[in-house]
């Protein structure tokens, strides 16, 4: 494909410098041809090497030409065509650099009846407010994206050829239908653009204008940079991108509108709302820019522990607030009437897709701060229909039991996220939904998007659970805040109870006879504080890997002992482990203690039946200490770990017997025979939990072990590496092909 014969470039300012420059620097082509009715252009653009021929006749420049790049005013577009045409073979590819893709098209069909197939149209998002053929810079395309919005019947060879030339650049290019690409960048472009210029255009003409400029910040600097853009430029994409500017000026108008009303009205948990969102949404486009300009997701990355042999295991730490509570503290935090404050919220990415959800819902939230979140309560029927779906990234805690709570709303909702998140089953919290009443869709399998149509009638049900799942429990449950009757569930074994305990905990009646919860709808909740104690699910990696290190003796603080939550207290104690509960006591309704390991051989069992659902999510680790343990351990009555983020009982067993273990999956557990570790490679899955369990295997292994996928370790446990450090472990972190994080 590469290098071409002849490239011609049409237009030879930033754009199309910039274009022609990499294109000579790369070799893509054999002739990079500059064309411009400016002499003094095409003599610059000779001058500076950034073109081998130019070229002031479009026609005879595009003649024989394999591509062609319209980088001239957007306006022109249709004249350009037109002068062009008579050259055009059919085999010349032409592409554009336009921000308007609408009006590309729009001109391809008035000079040839039809969008051609060898046009593609695109848009590289990048630039400045600088201009003019002296501006051309090498890199420009580097780690920013390039749009394409190739028309239905477009050759697959001319979008291969635009695609690559772009990538040979350093871009990343996607593509997208040329409509929805005109409304974004009315939204995040043009809009923008036309507030810079507005604003400025407006002081400018004040009387005391020289002291305004004279004395302004960073912050009008950096607003109305981008008014020093090309005036001629933008006239013509604003009429260009007329009807979709125009709607996202008025949306805009909207805004401004409800925030001056605000500040004249002092209504601050308004005004902290919106500029809350914001503060988010722009901090989270930071973090996004800081690796590229238009990054890939996190779960894209293939983030690499090694975890080396040789660690230790003492000290005294505190691991991150409990999930399952932090998720709970925002949502009824969010349901309640006046403020409640939370503290030691986990700040994982789980726990935020929670948060964030309930600000698309019109929750007001200031935070995290260091663990601190305020929450504006909007009480139990005060959320507001989000502006679109709700992406709740890898939490399937999030998306169950907001199920629950959305089922009786006013309107309608859809629950989205990642692919991991897309898998798994929600069929068990969807059907006893619509038993109530709830009009609930799932995929065709029982997997997201889950569609909730609003404004349903709930009525009570007594829902007696096929299997015990704390998270279908408390979707019932909550559901039944808004149901008609009295909702009562009933487990077939003990399941976390923190649902119950942080309804009580915020004023609302729960009645618990047994393995029965129930509640009666109607009611309010009342704004409280709340400390979210150490989550035990965090601690029990540090648990068995005290258990395991020889001479380990390690403190773990404030962790949450709920009475549904410690099988994995009981499992490594029945096991020998040398665990020392003390410094009991209660915070907001929550059982905490402190917790000491210290080494002690370990012996393999049969775990007891009633303590699997006590310590469902602990089990990637405990599969470890069964690994360490003389004799053989046997687990049953554990299938659902089967759908959970991934099939842990596969694949600990796979990880295992790369490591040399014996481990044998059954369709409710596992049987592993205890004995040496070697070293390997083993892959995560993307779960967060086996990435962490083989961290801490590393500490019996006769051999390194590198666990692939490991990105998700922040859903539950951000500082998982920090913390394993601190303690002795020898952990090392790099993202695939790039470098480590020592």
């Amino acid at each position: 494909m590469f290098p071409l014969q002849r490239v011609v470039v049409v237009g030879l300012g930033l754009i199309g410098g910039s274009f022609a420059k990499e294109l000579k620097t790369q070799h893509l082509c054999v002739e990079v041809v500059g064309c411009s009715r400016s002499q003094t252009t095409r003599d610059k653009a000779l001058e500076l090497g950034l073109i081998d021929t130019a070229e002031g006749n479009l026609e005879a420049a595009v003649k024989g030409a394999d591509l062609v790049l319209l980088a001239a005013p957007i306006g022109a577009t249709e004249a350009l065509l037109r002068k062009m045409a008579p050259a055009l073979n059919g085999r010349t590819i032409v592409t554009d650099a336009g921000s308007v893709k609408g009006n590309v098209i729009a001109a391809a069909k008035t000079v040839f009846g039809e969008v051609p197939p060898w046009l593609i149209p695109g848009h590289p998002i990048a630039g400045s407010e600088r201009s003019g053929v002296g501006a051309a810079k090498l890199d420009l395309y580097r780690d920013h994206r390039v749009i394409l919005t190739p028309a239905p019947g477009a050759d697959q060879t001319a979008l291969e050829t635009v695609t690559r030339i772009w990538q040979c650049m350093g871009a990343e290019v996607v593509t997208m239908d040329a409509e929805y690409h005109d409304a974004v960048l009315a939204a995040t472009s043009h809009l923008p653009h036309l507030l810079a210029f507005s604003l400025v255009d407006t002081l400018s003409k004040e009387g005391e204008n020289q002291q305004i400029f004279r004395y302004a910040a960073g912050g009008f600097r950096d607003f109305t940079r981008i008014a020093s853009s090309d005036p001629t430029m933008w006239h013509d994409i604003f009429i260009a991108n007329q009807q979709a500017i125009l709607a996202a000026v008025d949306q805009f108008q909207q805004g401004l509108q409800r925030f001056r009303q605000a500040v004249e009205d002092q209504d601050s948990k308004a005004m902290l709302g919106a500029m809350t969102r914001a503060k988010v949404a722009r901090d989270h486009f930071t973090k996004m820019l800081a690796k590229r300009a238009y990054s890939r997701t996190m779960t894209e990355k293939n983030i690499v522990f090694t975890a080396r042999p040789g660690g230790v295991v003492n000290g005294s730490i505190r691991v991150p607030g409990d999930k399952s509570i932090s998720h709970r503290s925002i949502m009824m935090g969010s349901l309640a009437d006046g403020i409640t404050e939370v503290f030691g919220f986990l700040e994982g990415e789980d726990s935020l897709a929670t948060l964030q959800a309930f600000r698309d819902m019109g929750v007001t939230i200031e935070g995290p701060n260091k663990g601190h979140v305020k929450i504006y309560g909007v009480g139990i029927n005060g959320l507001m229909p989000p502006p679109g779906p709700l992406y709740l990234g890898n939490s399937g805690t999030s998306m169950r039991l907001l199920s629950g709570l959305l089922s009786a709303q006013s309107f309608d909702v859809e629950l989205t996220g990642d692919e991991s998140l897309s898998k798994r089953p929600m069929g068990r919290v969807a059907n006893p939904l619509r038993e109530m009443g709830a009009a609930i869709e799932t995929g065709d399998d029982g997997t997201p998007p889950i569609r909730i149509k609003g404004s349903q009638t709930l009525n009570a049900i007594d829902y007696k659970m096929p299997m015990a799942s704390a998270q279908v429990k408390s979707c019932v449950l909550l559901a039944g805040l808004y149901a008609k009757g009295e909702t009562r569930v009933t487990e077939p074994a003990p399941t976390r109870d923190h649902t119950e305990r942080m309804l009580k905990g915020f004023g609302y009646p729960v009645q618990v006879d047994g393995a029965t919860a129930c509640v009666r709808g109607g009611g309010t909740l009342v704004a409280t504080n709340i400390d979210v104690p150490a989550d035990i699910s965090s601690a029990a990696f540090f648990m068995v890997a005290a258990s395991i290190t020889p001479g380990a003796d390690l403190l773990l603080e404030h962790v949450g002992i709920n009475p549904t939550r410690i099988g994995v207290i009981n499992i490594l104690k029945a096991m020998g482990a040398n665990l020392d509960v003390s410094n009991e006591r209660e915070v907001g309704g929550e059982p905490v203690a402190d917790i000491r390991v210290q080494y002690a051989p370990l012996k393999g069992i049969r775990v007891p039946q009633d303590q699997v659902p006590l310590a469902i999510d602990e089990f990637p680790v405990l599969f470890v200490a069964a690994a360490c343990a003389e004799g053989t351990t046997i687990l049953t009555g554990a299938e659902e770990l089967r759908v959970k983020e991934s099939d842990r009982i596969q694949v600990m067993a796979d990880g295992l017997l790369a490591l040399g273990v014996e481990a044998d999956p059954t369709p409710d557990g596992v049987v592993i025979k205890g004995g040496p570790i070697s070293g390997g490679r083993v892959e995560s899955h993307g779960d967060h939990r086996i990435a962490m369990a083989f961290a801490v295997a590393a500490l019996r292994s006769s051999g390194e072990i590198k666990i692939n996928n490991c990105a998700n370790v922040a859903t539950s446990f951000p500082n998982f590496v920090e913390l394993s450090r601190k303690v002795g472990m020898k952990l090392d972190v790099a993202e695939a092909g790039g470098s480590e994080d020592a």
